[in-house]
């Protein structure tokens, strides 16, 4: 089983079915202890990079909920989706951000999550579940090479 595959199965969106966007409430007693991380990442993407655009989109609710899309002005640069007691970092990298992700020394299961991320047409969509603090270093890693390409 890859990285990826142990991600999907387990990770919910927690507003899977939702019609409207979750509330701040609604959020915080979702993500349970990983709220502080969530809160966290974004705050260090609006400092320390640039990044302090934020869009919830609720695209297919029904199958994926709801996910926050951080931007820089307007670029996606990283989509967070509340899960329960975690969240999703999900990023699309082109070629070269994959390639200079991979050369790091990152976590096994990232390195494994960047091995196998699937191709689309806008480039390779990586997703990562935070549950711990531990999880962030990498994550802050992998946005700092997608805003550098």
């Amino acid at each position: 089983m890859t990285a990826t595959e142990r991600n999907s199965m387990e990770y919910t969106n927690a507003f899977k079915g939702n019609a409207n966007q979750p509330s701040e409430a609604e959020l915080a007693a979702a993500r349970g202890p990983s709220a502080k991380l969530w809160n966290e990442f974004i705050q260090w993407m609006a400092k320390e990079e640039g990044v302090a655009g934020q869009e919830w989109k609720g695209i297919c609710v029904n199958k994926y909920g709801w996910s926050l899309r951080l931007k820089q002005k307007s670029r996606n640069v990283v989509y967070l989706g509340p899960g329960l007691d975690c969240f999703m970092v999900s990023f699309v990298l082109n070629d070269k951000a994959l390639k200079t992700a991979k050369e790091l020394r990152l976590p096994m299961a990232v390195a494994d999550a960047l091995a196998a991320s699937p191709r689309y047409p806008e480039g390779n969509a990586l997703r990562l579940i935070v549950h711990r603090a531990g999880d962030l270093p990498a994550i802050r890693k992998i946005a700092m090479i997608k805003l550098a390409n």
